[in-house]
């Protein structure tokens, strides 16, 4: 069994060019292809003869898988039509729980967002516990959290904003995410 590309209804995007979306789509489409072939590769791999090369396809496998599923969650949230997060929503008072008001956790979630290096601003829930988390992963694949569901993902490589922004302006960019962002995805996912 193979993995499918998915396909998105992205409409026109504020700060947000079609064409950013569009090369980005692309490079999605290229992290779906890796992936299949990276699996291939690998059932045609014989263990005793090969473990290096297995060890380096299944390190490789991670970065591409994850940056499968990673775009995947990113663009099914600009989806539909452009809808703020609700802070008067389960998911905006289990945040105002957890960090003290929905308006201090969207702060936090921006800082995070503006951390140096590629990778991605994520916000999980913990399902043993109800617990909601901001991590940063590292590319595609380092520093996720185990077992955890991902609730929102903002993607902070340069690829998702270079043709709109410098790198000096990614704070417009994390800006034009949220405006652009359908939050009623975001809390069909918590």
């Amino acid at each position: 069994m193979t993995y499918t590309e998915k396909k998105f209804d992205i409409g026109n995007l504020t700060g947000i060019s079609a064409k950013t979306i569009e090369e980005h789509l692309k490079l999605y489409s290229g992290y779906v292809k890796n992936t299949n072939a990276i699996l291939e590769a690998i059932a045609t791999l014989d263990a005793e003869k090969n473990a290096i090369g297995i060890s380096e396809a299944q390190r490789r496998f991670g970065f591409e898988f994850g940056g499968m599923r990673n775009h995947e969650y990113y663009f099914e949230q600009f989806e539909g039509s452009a809808k703020p997060l609700s802070a008067d929503s389960d998911l905006g008072k289990a945040i105002a729980t957890e960090w003290g008001s929905f308006d201090a956790w969207m702060a936090r979630f921006k800082t995070l967002a503006m951390t140096r290096g590629v990778g991605w601003a994520i916000l999980y829930k913990d399902e043993t516990n109800g617990r909601l988390l901001n991590t940063w992963v590292e590319e595609q694949h380092l520093g996720h959290l185990t077992g955890l569901k991902v609730i929102l993902a903002l993607d902070m490589w340069e690829h998702s904003y270079m043709l709109d922004y410098v790198p000096s302006e990614k704070k417009k960019y994390v800006e034009a995410f949220f405006a652009n962002l359908n939050g009623e995805v975001v809390e069909k996912r918590f």
